[in-house]
């Protein structure tokens, strides 16, 4: 064939190209007028529905407008659990302004509240005295995570003044996990501060109003993403059946189309030695011989992913990935080679919040291969190994050893693959929206007069859409525990907030754990408002013929347990792009 042939196929090929890309983009127009109609006509069924029908003597066509706002009011806070400060603070503003009536400008405008009600609490504060260093310590705590409440409240508005209305649903699981994430701030503000101190007692009084208006904003964000997937379903067969384009389509390397250049190539190199920016080394052979040095010397302006890699050493320091170190892979020589190791513990006066030897602010962290200790000790009682924080935060192939309190799994979401935790009392413990999946929980000897327990689920609201869930993986005893295994009682969890929730499933649960699975926090604490979970586990521990009785604690279906896999409870895809291996729905 000439080579004059090949331009001439060439130019077919860009011709038929652009057609393609020309019938697409008004499928894609057309399919978003259709959507907007669609949108429009549920809103209007669904205001009739909860909006009473209009009133048959109406003076004019404002009142008109009113009456429609009100009855869009009526909607957006029919599953809030507040329902006065849902639906009091929205017919005021409706009433100032009739043109009010999307729903999510309605959305928008209650987050507003809700950032002023947090501004407005924290603000109270200033009329307490805090008078020992232990009640001032905690307030430097508070006034920073104050800052993390109010950067996640910043970025939701923004986002909801950014986002398509048609868009809204693919959104809605940031605003759910920005806004769950205030919620967790303020608790651990809280927490800070000695137990039944009155400074715990008054900060719990200050910040009822302005939880209780986040607790709105999720149930709204639930309810306005219900409404538009629905009928946003139908625009996306539309789309899907017409062209090529979807949303999470893969280039023709195999990655999804919105994937980083720079990510890419963290991603075509060897999954688990992915070429680094820098070397930290302990003898000096790298660029830099501890690791809080190497971040200090990321540029400012970087873009794309930064991968640091850590060779066979025990650095003892304390590591913070701050906010501003996005997107960091830290990757070391394996979990038992390149380890990251502290003490800091609360038996000598340092707050847990404070304890953890390794730290993660900064979102879309990858951790490979590494290791994160805690050295203090079972009488260091509180002693935190890694508290991760940021969003989407991966770690694979990681080991997190400790005694109480080993990861804190505070806020956001992650996910942890193959990953090994070792510990004691409420060794898992935080209010992140978490997945663990192909992990091994390996449960140690705590002090004679202790128990164990895996997991202790910090959700505060029923709104917040957080939880921990082990998926595929083996909770056993450590090789400590297992000659006293008989005589100190472990339990899979036990409930640190009200409506703490945590799901075990397709797991191997060996037999020191207790026949009742669950032990309680205090008395009957939380016991009707938590959510534990059991399906299809094996081993010589995972009967449940004698499970407590508790009415939060169930048995699930597979229907129900699907619902916490990567896929729907962490809306994962997010995890696929960051080249960790994961099973997005059930093993079986």
């Amino acid at each position: 064939m000439a080579f004059q042939d090949f331009d001439l196929i060439s130019e077919r090929r860009r011709n038929d190209n652009r057609q393609k890309t020309r019938k697409r983009v008004i499928i894609g127009v057309v399919s978003s007028i259709l959507l907007v109609g669609l949108i429009g006509c549920a809103f209007f069924v669904a205001t009739t529905h909860y909006g009473f029908g209009q009133e048959k003597n109406e003076a004019s066509s404002e009142s008109n407008h009113i009456t429609h706002s009100e009855r869009v009011v009526k909607m957006v806070c029919s599953s809030a659990d507040y329902k006065q400060k849902c639906e009091g603070p929205l017919s005021e503003a409706v009433k100032k302004d009739p043109n009010l009536t999307h729903p999510k400008d309605i959305l928008k405008l209650y987050v507003k509240f809700a950032e002023e009600e947090v501004s407005k609490a924290f603000n109270k504060t200033n009329t307490l005295k805090f008078e020992s260093k232990e009640e001032k310590g905690a307030f430097e705590d508070c006034k920073q995570l104050f800052r993390d409440a109010k950067e996640d409240l910043a970025t939701s508005l923004s986002e909801l003044g950014r986002v398509d209305f048609n868009k809204f649903s693919s959104k809605s699981p940031d605003f759910n996990s920005w806004l769950s994430a205030v919620i967790s701030y303020q608790q651990t503000c809280i927490d800070g501060f000695p137990e039944n101190s009155k400074l715990k007692k008054d900060l719990n009084t200050l910040f009822k109003d302005s939880r209780e208006f986040i607790s709105n904003s999720l149930a709204i964000v639930q309810k306005v993403g219900s409404l538009l997937s629905t009928f946003q379903s139908i625009g996306g067969r539309l789309l899907s059946e017409n062209s090529e384009s979807h949303v999470y389509s893969l280039d023709e390397e195999g990655y999804p189309e919105w994937l980083r250049h720079g990510d890419r190539r963290v991603l075509k190199a060897a999954d688990d030695k992915p070429t680094p920016n820098v070397t930290v080394a302990k003898d000096g052979s790298g660029n830099f011989k501890t690791i809080s040095e190497a971040l200090k010397a990321i540029p400012e302006t970087y873009k794309g992913r930064y991968v640091v890699f850590v060779k066979e050493g025990v650095y003892d320091e304390t590591v913070t990935i701050t906010k501003k170190m996005q997107n960091i892979t830290l990757y070391g020589e394996g979990s038992q080679k390149s380890i990251i190791t502290g003490n800091k513990n609360f038996r000598d006066g340092v707050r847990t919040f404070l304890t953890a030897s390794f730290v993660v602010l900064g979102e879309g962290f990858i951790g490979k291969a590494m290791g994160f200790r805690n050295t203090a000790g079972p009488d260091g009682h509180q002693a935190v190994a890694a508290r991760v924080q940021a969003d989407r935060a991966v770690f694979a192939n990681c080991r997190f050893e400790g005694y109480q309190d080993t990861l804190y799994t505070q806020t956001h979401r992650q996910f942890y693959r193959s990953c090994i935790i070792t510990g004691t009392i409420d060794f898992i413990f935080g209010d992140a929206a978490v997945v663990f999946q192909n992990c091994i929980m390996n449960v140690r000897k705590p002090l004679d007069n202790q128990q164990n327990m895996v997991t202790a689920q910090g959700r505060m609201d029923k709104q917040q859409t957080t939880g921990i869930v082990l998926q595929k993986c083996h909770i056993k005893a450590d090789d400590s525990l297992v000659p006293v295994k008989d005589k100190i009682r472990s339990y899979l969890g036990r409930p640190w907030k009200e409506y703490s929730r945590t799901i075990v499933m397709e797991s191997e649960i060996d037999e020191f754990i207790h026949p009742e699975g669950w032990t309680p926090w205090a008395g009957n604490f939380a016991l009707d408002t938590l959510y534990y979970a059991e399906f299809n586990n094996t081993g010589p521990g995972a009967s449940t013929k004698a499970r407590v009785n508790w009415p939060g604690y169930k048995v699930i279906k597979k229907e129900d347990a699907t619902k916490f896999t990567v896929t729907q409870f962490l809306k994962g895809t997010w995890v696929q792009g960051t080249g960790v291996p994961s099973i997005q729905g059930m093993y079986y």
